[in-house]
């Protein structure tokens, strides 16, 4: 065969590799914002590029799935429905205390589940992969929380941060025992468009 023939051969093997790899990138890509809905646009603005921020997102998926993440039993719902409750009351005669009481529920809600609790980024990073449309609540709950221990402490500030932690706070605890998480969710949609 003649030398340009082999090249021929070449350039079509490349263009062939080009196109898979680029069909490849376009189902993780797609498959990272059908996870992560809100939290994939959140992540690529906040990193220096998409591939850093793909590549992030993927790590949470991976660190998420060596968790044992499990549902709460219905008496441990109860109990924690009924802890929010009176952390709502409490916001009427100490908002600071209220805010303060959120945050520890939200992270003992969370240990229960099976998340990881030492650090907030890790925290929001963690749940970001099972609770990617309320993560950003978390975040806010958190700077309104840390705004109002800076002095920043005005009743507004506070109310907000309680908001926030309520919009994550019900997702950990009002979710069916039986519902799949959100990574169980995208593994079964991947499964479905795979066929």
């Amino acid at each position: 065969m003649p030398a340009w023939g082999w090249v021929l051969i070449a350039i079509g093997i490349i263009v062939i590799l080009a196109i898979a790899w680029q069909i490849a990138a376009g189902r993780r890509r797609s498959h990272l914002r059908r996870q992560f809905g809100p939290e994939y646009d959140r992540t690529v603005e906040a990193s220096d590029s998409k591939r850093k921020a793909q590549a992030e997102l993927a790590a949470r998926e991976q660190r998420r799935r060596e968790f044992d993440i499990r549902p709460l039993t219905s008496a441990a719902r109860m109990r924690y429905l009924r802890a929010w409750e009176a952390t709502q009351a409490q916001f009427v005669d100490d908002p600071s205390a209220a805010v303060d009481g959120a945050d520890s529920l939200i992270r003992a809600v969370m240990s229960e589940r099976g998340y990881p609790v030492a650090d907030f980024e890790q925290r929001a990073a963690d749940l970001s992969v099972d609770h990617p449309g309320v993560v950003e609540n978390y975040r806010d709950g958190s700077r309104y929380t840390r705004a109002a221990r800076d002095g920043d402490d005005r009743t507004e500030n506070l109310r907000r941060a309680m908001q926030s932690y309520r919009a994550l706070f019900e997702s950990l605890v009002e979710a069916p025992a039986d519902e799949p998480t959100g990574r169980e969710r995208a593994e079964r949609e991947d499964v479905t468009t795979s066929r």
